[in-house]
C-alpha cells in the first residue's frame, strides 16, 4: 500500500487531492494533528514516512518542505510555483511527448499552473510541429473561476453581503508579471513571453484559455493545427474536441468538477482561436497532481480521477 502525505491539506488544492484519494484502497494517508501541522519536525517525519508527498503550500513553504525531504526517497509533487522551471524538476504535464516516462522515473515533480496548463496545451504542440516559430509574439486570455484565488478569494466571493464589483468579470495581472509566465514560455518552447490577460469571474471552478492566431503567424493552416491536436490529444485525460456548447457559446464552466481537458479550434483561416477548457482545480491543479502520482506508481493514470 502506498503511503501519501499532503503537506497543506487545508487549502483548495490539498482538499481536492484528499477527496480524490480518500476512497482508494491502495492509498494510506499520513495525517498530522492540527497542533503540529506546521511544525518542521513533524512535517519532516511525515514526509520521510511517505512514498509520495504532495506539497500544497505557498512558494516559501514549499521550498522549506523540499529541504525537509533531503535524504529521503520520497517522491515530491509540488503544486506551488516554486520549482516549475527549476533544474532537477520534471514539469508534470503528462501529455507532452516523452513526459510520462520522465514523470515515472522522477523524484521531484513540479505540478503545472492552471492558466499555464491551458496555454501550454495549445502552444507546445504547434511549436514542436513547426507551425509556430519560437519567437512568435502571442496573446492569451484566460477565464477562471474564483476558487483559483484560494480561501481568501473564495471567502470574498461567497460573503453576504459582498462587494458588488465581484458580480462582473475582473481582469488581473495587469502589469504583465503573472507568476505563470515563466513556465508558459519555457515549457511551450517560446523565446518571448505572451501578452497574458487572466480574468476571474463569478463562478466557483472552471477555466477557458484562449490563444488567438493570425494566419501570418502560422506556418500552415487551421486544418494543420487540428491534425496536430488530434495526434497529440486522444485521451484519456486530454482530448481534442471541436464544437461550441450551445447556440455558438463556449462556457468556461463546462469541465467544472472534472479532471479532464478539452482542446478545440475555432475561427476561420485568417483569424484562428485555440481554446483549452478544464477545471482550474482539476487538470489545472489536483487532477494533474493525482495523474502524476498514478504515473509514478505505475497504475492507470486515471485512477481516482473524475473524467
Amino acid at each position: 500500500m502506498t503511503k501519501v502525505f499532503i503537506d497543506g491539506s487545508s487549502g483548495t488544492t490539498g482538499l481536492r487531492i484528499y477527496e480524490r484519494i480518500s476512497a482508494r484502497p491502495d492509498i494510506e494517508q499520513i495525517h498530522l494533528d492540527e497542533a503540529v501541522r506546521k511544525d518542521p519536525a513533524a512535517r519532516r517525519d511525515a514526509i520521510a514516512r511517505a512514498d509520495v508527498a504532495f506539497l500544497c503550500l505557498p512558494d516559501v513553504a514549499a521550498v522549506e518542505a523540499v529541504q525537509l525531504a533531503e535524504g529521503t526517497d520520497t517522491v515530491l509533487i509540488d503544486t506551488s510555483t516554486a520549482h516549475r522551471t527549476a533544474p532537477g524538476w520534471v514539469y508534470g504535464f503528462a501529455e507532452l511527448p516523452g513526459r510520462k516516462a520522465e514523470i515515472a522515473a522522477a523524484r521531484r515533480i513540479a505540478n503545472p499552473g492552471c492558466h499555464a496548463s491551458g496555454f501550454i496545451s495549445l502552444v507546445a504542440p504547434l511549436v514542436a510541429a513547426g507551425l509556430i516559430a519560437p519567437d512568435t509574439a502571442l496573446t492569451c486570455f484566460s477565464l477562471t473561476g474564483y476558487s483559483g484565488g484560494g480561501k481568501t478569494m473564495i471567502a470574498r466571493y461567497e460573503a453576504d453581503p459582498r462587494d458588488p464589483l465581484l458580480k462582473g468579470p475582473r481582469q488581473y495581472g495587469l502589469a504583465q508579471h503573472h507568476k505563470h509566465l515563466p513556465e508558459m514560455a519555457k515549457i511551450s518552447g517560446l523565446t518571448v513571453d505572451p501578452v497574458f490577460c487572466p480574468v476571474v469571474a463569478d463562478f466557483y471552478a472552471g477555466m477557458e484559455v484562449t490563444v488567438p492566431l493570425f494566419r501570418k503567424d502560422l506556418d500552415g493552416t487551421a486544418g494543420d493545427i487540428r491534425k496536430v491536436y488530434a495526434e497529440w490529444y486522444h485521451g484519456p485525460v486530454v482530448r481534442y474536441k471541436d464544437g461550441a456548447d450551445e447556440d455558438g457559446f463556449l462556457s468556461a464552466a463546462s469541465c467544472s468538477g472534472k479532471d479532464g481537458m478539452e482542446i478545440a479550434v475555432f475561427g476561420n483561416e485568417d483569424r484562428i482561436l485555440l481554446v483549452s477548457r478544464f477545471d482550474n482545480l482539476g487538470k489545472g491543479a489536483s487532477g494533474a497532481a493525482i495523474q502524476n502520482m498514478n504515473i509514478v506508481l505505475g497504475t492507470d493514470e486515471t485512477t481516482g480521477l473524475v473524467l
